[in-house]
């Protein structure tokens, strides 16, 4: 079943960030976008490779107005670990979500329940509008890395979208490039 429209469940998690815990809960995302960046575990080999994809365009994102959270089913207290231990993920400035009672990852239904990897989250991107409701996501099997210049494309699609309802972003779209109206009559005529 798509999750598109669908709203984010009430939640409060505990976060690491600039070297400090903290808690974020649902009222953090309203009115504002947010990038909801699931992936497996700390301490592992392709997360940390995303994770600092991301931060190289944190300021991009927060230019755009959205708010970049990490998310795996680690504590709080682990991401602090591996920050201290991590060249990669010591200089990431974005909330680090803890899920170890896995709210948000079978919120965002990224859980691996059973089998492998059980009680791991998979790769799972969301893009969550101002309203708290998911615009766009993709989960990835877990030895497929993602790319944080795609995301921040899609982020800039939706956003264009939901400010210009009667127009419509075609492949690759850029900020600044053409859009597309469609048309009621070539729609009907389908």
């Amino acid at each position: 079943m798509s999750m598109i429209n669908k709203e984010v469940a009430d939640f409060s998690v505990q976060a690491f960030q600039n070297n400090a815990f903290h808690t974020v809960s649902k009222k953090d995302i309203l009115g504002k976008w947010s990038i909801f960046f699931f992936y497996p575990a700390d301490f592992t080999f392709v997360c940390p490779t995303e994770l600092e994809d991301l931060q190289n365009l944190y300021e991009k994102f927060k230019k755009a107005g959205a708010e970049v959270f990490s998310v795996s089913t680690d504590t709080h207290f682990t991401h602090k670990a591996w920050h201290d231990h991590s060249d990669r993920i010591k200089n990431i400035t974005y909330p680090m979500l803890a899920d170890p009672i896995h709210v948000l990852s079978r919120a965002f239904d990224v859980l691996i329940e059973e089998g492998d990897g059980a009680g791991l989250a998979e790769r799972g991107t969301f893009i969550v509008d101002p309203d708290g409701r998911i615009q766009a996501y993709e989960v990835n099997a877990g030895n497929v890395g993602r790319n944080a210049d795609e995301l921040l494309r899609k982020l800039e699609a939706c956003q264009f979208v939901r400010e210009h309802g009667d127009q419509v972003c075609p492949a690759k779209w850029q900020p600044g490039a053409e859009t597309l109206k469609p048309s009621l009559d070539l729609i009907g005529a389908l």
